[in-house]
């Protein structure tokens, strides 16, 4: 790599059509990096857009283009949802991330007895393709990046995605977005699971293998970490699970046939960012470096964009605070600034008021407006990676590199990541430091202003706060039932047979589900069609 080879790159890129000079009028670099011939010259962290991309993936970085403002979202019904999505375009968002009910995360429709009292209460309740069709009524799939956050049930609500799809004859190669699909890290942390381990990463495989077939720019994966660090784990924990939690999902495509450099470029990231600003800036940078030294080295990856560590952050939920609800305003605008800092490719940034409820609309657009201040007021997307070379910055991340290497040694000796989480390795890990975390905060070895700091004395909280009324779980099972009578039942249960059939083979299954989808199938209908054959996962007592 050379200075020629990052000016080359430079000159090919994009950069965006307003000012990039400092409020005073000072001229600002698009990258500032030490002489080649100093001492200070390190292959590793000096020009970004180049091998091991430690400074950034792109080599203008936001100078080119500003990351996805991608707020995630969703509550009550489809049309209740549609409303909040086009408010937040209409505002300046620039992708949608939809949150779904707990229901729906558990693979249960809105009239399953376990779903009483929780329909739209978490986020959007969808249980089908009539749901699907609501919620995204007036919005153009070919044209609006989405995200859904779903795991355990995630190949039926892409087929649903898909089969909408196909009904707006929508040339399905064209859509990008990104599905969450991660269910290894259901088992490690968020405990939102239907089947067992080895059953779950085979329906991920067949629909990473669907979309390496048929939909090219749709990112399969996004291998989350954000879960990992809410269950209380270290941000080397989170990076290094993460990262474990990735090679898995690679190693298993590749046993099906596929080629790395077909499913990795399609693969991305999601990280949280907490309160201990360098730390979460520096675990960015070590990620970005670790991906590529592996993917390069180990998996023998020839395509560039194998090697790009490509991720979505999310401010901390679990650093905001019930008390003094206002000043998670503040707090997120620290670890969103992390972020930009750290170069993610997309941003949420957290509403001050969900620590009591699901974002209000108005605590909505300060958030959005919180990542709009960083963009366009702050200066900090007009030099890529402006924190490089900083002795504490680049120090920290070769920490965090190296104690991330300690782990997955750690992995690879205990058999792999599913006998991590078969025999607790994991959960006992994250549990642990979950427990020296909290102790630091009872002690007041580590202080949360508002909760052991600066308490304000009878707090009366006096913000909006969004209720979801029972009224949402009425509607939502008298359209159910209304689907149901006007359906083709007979052809239903054929495509439901079939799925269960094919289950008990080696045969890919999402041309399947989204078949008994465009037959308005529903998710619950679909889960057992597959769970008479592939059972239920029960996790084992952690001692």
């Amino acid at each position: 790599m050379s200075k020629n080879n990052w000016k080359k790159n430079m000159i090919n890129s994009k950069s965006r059509d307003y000012d990039f000079d400092t409020i005073s009028g000072e001229k600002n670099e698009s990258l500032y990096y030490p002489n080649e011939n100093s001492n200070d010259f390190n292959d590793e962290i000096n020009y970004p857009g180049e091998f091991p991309y430690t400074r950034g993936i792109h080599s203008n970085m936001y100078r080119g283009k500003l990351w996805t403002m991608r707020q995630f979202s969703g509550f009550g019904s489809p049309e209740d949802t549609n409303k909040r999505y086009k408010f937040l375009l209409e505002n300046g968002q620039t992708g949608l991330s939809v949150a779904f009910d707990m229901p729906t995360l558990m693979g249960y429709d809105p009239d399953h007895e376990l779903s009483d009292g929780e329909v739209g209460h978490c986020g959007v309740s969808i249980s089908n393709l009539e749901d699907m069709d609501k919620l995204f009524e007036g919005i153009d799939l070919s044209k609006v990046s989405v995200s859904m956050t779903i795991n355990g049930p995630a190949v039926i609500i892409f087929a649903f995605y898909v089969a909408l799809a196909i009904k707006r004859n929508i040339d399905i190669s064209k859509i990008n977005g990104t599905l969450q699909n991660d269910i290894l890290k259901e088992y490690i942390a968020q405990k939102e699971w239907i089947y067992p381990p080895k059953e779950s990463v085979k329906l991920i495989v067949d629909m990473i293998e669907y979309c390496t077939n048929n939909m090219p720019k749709y990112n399969t994966i996004s291998v989350s970490g954000y879960h990992i660090r809410e269950a209380g784990s270290t941000a080397v924990q989170e990076l290094a699970f993460t990262l474990s939690n990735g090679f898995a999902y690679l190693d298993a495509c590749i046993e099906r046939g596929l080629s790395v450099d077909d499913v990795a470029p399609r693969l991305s990231f999601f990280f949280n960012s907490h309160s201990d600003f360098f730390e979460e800036i520096c675990k960015y940078r070590a990620a970005r470096r670790i991906w590529a030294k592996r993917l390069k080295n180990y998996y023998k990856a020839k395509n560039e964009k194998s090697l790009k560590l490509r991720f979505h952050t999310q401010t901390a939920g679990f650093s905001l605070t019930a008390q003094q609800p206002e000043i998670n305003i503040a707090r997120t605008g620290f670890q969103a600034l992390a972020a930009v800092l750290g170069g993610t490719q997309s941003l949420h940034t957290n509403s001050m008021d969900e620590t009591l409820a699901l974002p209000s609309e108005k605590a909505a657009e300060i958030a959005l407006r919180t990542q709009q201040i960083l963009a366009y007021e702050t200066g900090v997307a007009n030099v890529a990676d402006p924190l490089g070379g900083s002795y504490y910055v680049e120090e920290l991340t070769n920490q965090i590199e190296k104690k991330s290497n300690i782990y997955f040694n750690k992995i690879k000796n205990i058999g792999g990541v599913i006998p991590g989480i078969e025999s607790g390795f994991f959960q006992r890990e994250i549990a642990d430091s979950a427990s020296i975390y909290n102790n630091k905060i009872e002690s007041k070895d580590r202080f949360i202003v508002g909760v052991n700091k600066f308490i304000k004395e009878n707090e009366k909280i006096d913000i909006p706060i969004l209720e979801i009324s029972d009224k949402v779980q009425h509607k939502q099972i008298k359209n159910l039932d209304s689907l149901k009578k006007k359906r083709n039942t007979k052809l239903v249960e054929k495509k439901l047979q079939k799925i269960t059939e094919s289950a008990k083979t080696k045969e890919n299954l999402m041309p399947l589900i989204i078949d008994a989808a465009l037959e308005y199938a529903t998710l619950g209908e679909i889960v057992d069609s597959m769970k008479s054959v592939f059972g239920e996962w029960q996790e084992k007592a952690i001692i």
